[in-house]
């Protein structure tokens, strides 16, 4: 039995190497498919998109987390902010919140200062239920997308899609380029061509790295947030000025 699973997964792998390699071809196709449909003029509104999400994005992270860090725990956010921007730099070059666990679980036991049973639960709970950087792509995808097929969209679709993008981005797989294949079920929600996905699968990498950086920073306020509440938090190690790069370096 274990051998079968093992080979079923050996298939999967290679199953996904092959598709992998050919998505270049079928992304293009999208792509051409979509602007010979809207044309060249779409290219200003993409510019506006990602300015948009970006937008929304450094907001979320840099002043909601940082709020609820200071308002829930009394800590320092430059003081956070400093410690963490290596595992936020690694997010962002990886594109993927499971390939980030376990340099945030080292953060944050051994520079944060938070119990290392709190994160090593919370951070891969919420490496898997808290995406909130791809609930709003989706929420500006939307909307974005509607705009450029000329539909409409109500205020009862709004609230569909601010309901949809919530409970898709819960339980979405921590791997990169995923926000896309959710976004499919948050456009069909609201009766949105999936075609439209094409128009910003080209530029997607990016906002991907980019929420990516903001995923894993949220897991950590709220890992810090709740080793704080429970009394696992060592604020000695906050606040120390010692990191592992000062220690590796000595050594």
């Amino acid at each position: 039995m274990l051998h079968f699973f093992s080979q079923f997964n050996e298939i999967k792998m290679k199953t996904t190497m092959i598709v992998m390699k050919v998505a270049p071809i079928g992304v293009f196709c999208l792509i051409a498919t979509t602007f010979s449909t809207i044309g060249w003029s779409a290219f200003t509104p993409m510019l506006k998109y990602i300015f948009a999400v970006m937008l929304a994005l450094v907001i979320q992270c840099l002043v909601t987390y940082m709020a609820m860090l200071k308002g829930f725990t009394n800590l320092s956010p430059i003081k956070f902010l400093k410690k963490f921007i290596p595992v936020m730099s690694f997010a962002f070059s990886t594109a993927s919140s499971n390939a980030t666990i376990p340099l945030s679980i080292e953060t944050l036991d051994d520079e944060i200062g938070v119990s290392e049973k709190i994160s090593s639960f919370t951070i891969p709970l919420g490496a898997t239920i808290n995406m909130d950087g791809t609930a709003i792509m989706q929420g500006v995808a939307v909307v974005f997308i509607s705009q450029a097929f000329g539909i409409e969209l109500g205020l009862n679709a709004y609230l569909t899609v601010i309901l949809t993008a919530t409970l898709a981005s819960i339980g979405t797989a921590g791997v990169p380029g995923v926000g896309l294949i959710t976004l499919s079920m948050v456009l069909n929600s609201v009766g949105l061509p999936i075609e439209g996905i094409g128009i910003i699968m080209g530029i997607d990498r990016i906002l991907d790295m980019t929420r990516t950086a903001v995923n894993v920073t949220g897991d950590a306020i709220c890992t810090t947030i709740v080793a704080k509440q429970e009394g696992e938090f060592d604020e000695k190690v906050f606040y120390s000025d010692e990191s592992i790069i000062d220690n590796v370096v000595s050594s």
